[in-house]
């Protein structure tokens, strides 16, 4: 029974690092919060491997300081109360998984570092991580969640770990049986992945190499393959956030450690005509709802 005070629909994002969850969901979780509906995110690290991009903080560096994740524990805070959410949770408590760090394999794609820390999120037990969210997944008791493909996105070790944890969880949550201390069992309705609209990228880039932008998302070819977006044939849910687009984009750029005010992803968003408030899912679990005349679920809680 759901408690008082406690929204009917409650909606848990799942993410791998700071950041991660403006640019993916920003539009989505503004606007549910507005609606009053519940809305939980998760950040599996602290994004303590990323990469500096304000010269003055570059001592923040795992190679130097190695304090960059303090530091974005104060920026992810800001971004979330640029979009109104109000539950913030680290799994296992902060600093419980490190950031693996990645490095770019040669055909352009994420893959682990030669190295890690021994409590880097990639190293972790997953049982260990998975039971992690099964106690917050049967705390907040959400209906929907919300994480990566199996590829996590571009193959971020994190984001594919994360993708692993969650699915696991979303499992073992249901079982009634599986570890009683972590609360009661619950069934999430629906598992969703999030995505990019891949028609919608080539256009943003063939409108961006138009006007003469060669070095935002260079190597990729509007006219070739894109293997981190999805065919739009696979997508299953559209959240228009178009409302919301504004607290998306200040949302990011809460994020100067991370994202560049220059950075090709704002130039797609301004190519786009939606500032990418117009957000794609994939779903992995459960039953689509109704569907809009594109084909689509224009709310992921449709049907439930």
């Amino acid at each position: 029974m759901t408690q008082p005070n406690v929204p009917a629909q409650r909606a848990l994002f799942v993410h791998a690092h700071p950041d991660d969850e403006s640019l993916n969901n920003g539009a989505t979780m503004a606007k549910y919060v507005t609606e009053g509906r519940g809305v939980t995110l998760v950040t599996c690290t602290a994004g303590e491997m990323g990469e500096v991009l304000v010269p003055e903080l570059e001592h923040l560096a795992a190679d130097r300081e190695d304090r960059l994740g303090e530091h974005r524990k104060g920026e992810i805070e800001a971004a979330m109360k640029v979009l109104g959410v109000t539950d913030h949770r680290w799994l296992g408590g902060f600093g419980t998984y490190r950031d693996s760090g990645m490095q770019w394999h040669e055909d352009g794609y994420a893959i682990p570092a030669d190295t890690t820390h021994d409590n880097a999120f990639w190293n972790t037990d997953l049982l260990k991580a998975a039971s992690d969210l099964v106690e917050i997944i049967r705390e907040v008791r959400p209906q929907v969640v919300v994480t990566y493909n199996d590829f996590g996105g571009y193959g971020h070790p994190d984001h594919i770990q994360a993708h692993r944890v969650t699915h696991y969880a979303v499992a073992l949550a249901a079982v009634p049986s599986f570890r009683h201390d972590l609360g009661e069992a619950w069934q999430v309705s629906k598992v969703y992945w999030c995505a990019m609209s891949e028609s919608r990228m080539r256009a943003a880039m063939r409108a961006m190499r138009a006007a003469g932008d060669t070095e935002s998302f260079r190597g990729m070819d509007p006219e070739g393959p894109m293997p981190w977006f999805t065919p739009d044939a696979d997508l299953s849910a559209m959240v228009d956030g178009s409302a919301f687009a504004e607290q998306k984009m200040d949302a990011m750029r809460a994020y100067p450690t991370q994202i560049k005010p220059d950075d090709g992803i704002f130039k797609a968003a301004d190519h786009s005509g939606t500032g990418l408030s117009q957000e794609f899912y994939r779903l992995a679990a459960g039953t689509l709802g109704p569907l809009n005349a594109d084909g689509l679920e224009d709310d992921l809680f449709a049907g439930l």
